[in-house]
């Protein structure tokens, strides 16, 4: 038997929200700019090859016409941001991204009155569920390494384990983001750290089939 047989499969899945959030807490916008392939590969093991990374995310709701100026200039800026980087993910191979979307929810303070518009992202946890046991019943990994923090995943990751005894899942958690729920329901749980992080950043300037240059945002150095 080959080498490359004997490899254990490994899909990828990963939380785009659950990871932002957590390089934002903590303070690591340099890191914006991550390889995700490169990412998921960094924290193989000798033995396993990877086959196949997916991305969870939802594009950043646009401007209002009632929102202030201010705003629909930051919502303009972060979108043109995460446009920017999903066009960047789109040039790596190997890589599907699949699209939530956010629900707009009114919020009201209730001490001081004031009210504003929150907007929820939807569908990433019942997508990385429906792709992740997919998978599984379509053998199409022997180990499935979810990059996480989000407990509402314990469910699938149970399914899996309990549905498909020979197969692993093994949990990365992002910075600042940790379930202990997540951790006892997984094979086995780490963490990514800086190093890792460091060692999977796409290069500064990234060329689309097309031709066209994307640059990393100034504000993610």
């Amino acid at each position: 038997m080959s080498a490359r047989r004997a490899a254990e499969r490994v899909i990828a899945y990963i939380d785009g929200f659950n990871l932002y959030y957590g390089l934002r807490a903590a303070r690591y916008q340099r890191y914006y700019w991550l390889d995700l392939v490169a990412l998921a590969r960094n924290l193989l093991r000798r033995h396993q090859a990877l086959v196949r990374t997916k991305y969870f995310t939802a594009r950043i709701a646009g401007p209002k016409p009632a929102d202030s100026p201010s705003k629909k200039a930051r919502l303009r800026e972060k979108r043109k941001r995460q446009t920017t980087y999903l066009d960047a993910l789109e040039t790596l191979s190997n890589l599907l991204i699949f699209e939530g979307h956010y629900l707009a929810k009114d919020m009201r303070c209730h001490g001081c009155g004031a009210e504003w518009t929150s907007h929820e992202e939807k569908m990433t946890d019942v997508n990385i569920a429906t792709e992740l046991l997919l998978d599984a019943f379509n053998d199409a990994f022997d180990t499935a390494l979810l990059i996480s923090g989000d407990s509402d995943l314990v469910a699938p990751v149970r399914a899996v384990r309990q549905r498909f005894p020979d197969k692993r899942v093994v949990v990365a958690f992002p910075p600042r983001r940790r379930s202990g729920d997540l951790c006892a329901a997984a094979s086995a749980c780490i963490t990514i750290g800086r190093a890792t992080l460091a060692r999977s950043l796409l290069p500064e300037t990234v060329t689309t089939p097309t031709g066209h240059c994307l640059r990393r945002p100034s504000s993610w150095t």
